[in-house]
């Protein structure tokens, strides 16, 4: 999981949340008005990666993954994919070492 956190305050979430954008056409002369919605592509950011704000938001992310939950929270691509590798990989993990330590205790 810590990798996971790290993972993506470094390259998985976007340096500012993107905001829509909304344009619209008017006809002369009244009628139906025509708006379309736009949304920027999340952006890496070039500096300031490992701040408190992203590591609170990349441990929302990974702890929410965990439970196969998903959170509204913008990503980047590859922080898309860093979270589907962790929803598979972390369970198992987390398994592993349940496994682990039952075995212990039962010697």
């Amino acid at each position: 999981m810590v990798v996971t956190v790290v993972l993506l305050m470094g390259v998985g979430l976007p340096k500012e949340d993107p905001k829509q954008e909304g344009t619209g056409t008017v006809p002369p002369g009244g009628g139906k008005v025509t708006f379309e919605i736009d949304k920027r592509v999340p952006q890496n950011p070039t500096r300031d990666r490992f701040t408190g704000k992203r590591f609170e938001t990349a441990l929302n992310i990974t702890l929410n993954s965990v439970v196969f939950r998903s959170v509204g929270q913008d990503r980047t691509t590859a922080g898309t994919y860093i979270e589907m590798g962790s929803r598979i990989t972390e369970p198992v993990l987390l398994g592993l070492a349940v496994l682990a330590i039952r075995n212990r205790v039962k010697r």
